[in-house]
């Protein structure tokens, strides 16, 4: 173990400590089988690993690889665990380390599926899903509010900016309520809008020719089977600023409404799935694909979800430093952050209305003053939320 903290020169990294695949795959995996609770739980434990325990990273540079992170689309914390693993070991640490990060997750959450996608699941399934899904809403709202400090404290003081960032925040939370997959277009708007406030509307020589992806990446694919749930997988892996539930109205209105690869009910109890695994809530992808094509539906999707986080460390970890010096960076967050808080709260507009039964109503709110006013966790929100819906199937509440 001792030879792991010495400095050598890493053909992926000069002067990062050399850490063997083993340790490595070791080490992640662990983490992606206890990392329940979401980013901040894997934050922590990446936290703990590298800097804390083993040494391996200093605190000053993880601080720096968690904003780097965030200034990412898709899954911040798991993109986080594939760059520290990149900076141990290059290429090699990056693909070891994400795909043991992200596999028991994975793993799990297809064995729920195929439980809670079964064509005759028991009836305590049935109302453990019917309850998990009722909180949904409440999660959605909880994600939103934690995000809330930060996002205000990047926008200033400033009363100028600070109505901005409300708009940019009530423009989101509209957009994810009514227009389902164009809600990037708005991410996009607050977050150009913000640049040319704070820029004074100097134009990027590049802007022309990435403006207008987002368009291209919003809009519903043609036709069906498995190159639709690959688009659908790529645009939740690859336009998920802010955090995974920014995903879940571009995902309800392809996979509900557009694709009817499932029904409201079951797109709940995907979401509420990818909460109680270990592992970041886009994860809740693989539902979507094992519903639309079993198994190995879930599978290829996952793999096309998750692949743009470990392109984008690879392709650009050695230029992270200067993405985040860009004033042109900064400001697109500043004005595209709000506006993702907002989706997110929007989101629980579409998850409320999807519930079928009065009961589940009650649980909703259970669970939001659970989680907004007693501050307790996700995970035991939906585990006790589950429960209850157990204990209103054997009670002969409705739960289909």
């Amino acid at each position: 173990m001792g030879d792991e903290r010495n400095v050598a020169v890493d053909e992926g990294r000069p002067g990062a400590a050399r850490v063997g695949l083993g340790t490595i795959a070791r080490e992640w995996g662990r983490i992606g089988c206890t990392g329940f609770g979401g980013p901040p739980t894997h934050i922590a434990l990446l936290r703990r690993l590298c800097v804390d325990r083993r040494r391996w990273i200093a605190a000053a540079e993880f601080e720096d690889a968690i904003t780097a992170t965030n200034l990412l689309p898709g899954p911040a914390s798991t993109q986080l665990a594939i760059l520290t693993a990149w900076r141990l070991r290059g290429v090699p640490g990056a693909l070891v380390g994400g795909v043991c990060f992200i596999l028991p997750g994975l793993v799990l959450i297809l064995a729920l599926a195929a439980l809670f996608l079964s064509g005759r699941p028991p009836l305590w399934v049935r109302g453990a899903a019917a309850g998990a899904g009722s909180a949904v809403a409440a999660v959605a709202l909880h994600a939103a509010w934690s995000l809330v400090p930060a996002s205000r404290q990047r926008a200033g003081r400033a009363l100028p900016a600070r109505a901005r960032w409300l708009c940019y925040a009530l423009l989101g939370g509209a957009a994810a309520a009514l227009t389902g997959p164009w809600l990037v277009l708005v991410l996009l708007a607050a977050g150009l809008t913000e640049v040319a406030v704070r820029t004074g509307g100097r134009r990027s020589p590049r802007g022309r020719a990435t403006a207008g992806w987002p368009v291209l990446a919003a809009a519903p694919a043609l036709g069906g089977g498995l190159p639709a749930l690959a688009w659908v997988a790529l645009k939740v892996g690859a336009l998920s600023y802010g955090g995974g539930f920014v995903i879940i109205p571009l995902m309800q209105a392809d996979a509900v409404d557009h694709y009817r690869w499932l029904d409201d009910g079951q797109f709940l109890n995907a979401v509420a799935l990818g909460q109680i695994t270990p592992g970041p809530v886009v994860q809740t992808v693989a539902v979507v694909g094992y519903a639309a094509a079993g198994v190995w539906g879930g599978l290829f999707a996952a793999a096309v979800a998750f692949a743009p986080s470990f392109l984008f460390v690879l392709l650009g970890g050695r230029h992270f430093d200067g993405v985040r010096a860009s004033e042109r960076v900064q400001a697109f967050f500043t004005g595209a952050g709000p506006a993702v808080i907002g989706a997110i709260a929007g989101s629980a507009i579409p998850l409320t209305l999807a519930l079928r039964h009065g009961w589940q109503y009650a649980v909703l709110a259970g669970a939001a003053l659970w989680l907004l006013a007693a501050r307790r966790g996700v995970v035991s929100a939906l585990l006790g939320a589950g429960a209850l819906g157990v204990a209103a199937a054997l009670a002969g509440r409705p739960v289909g």
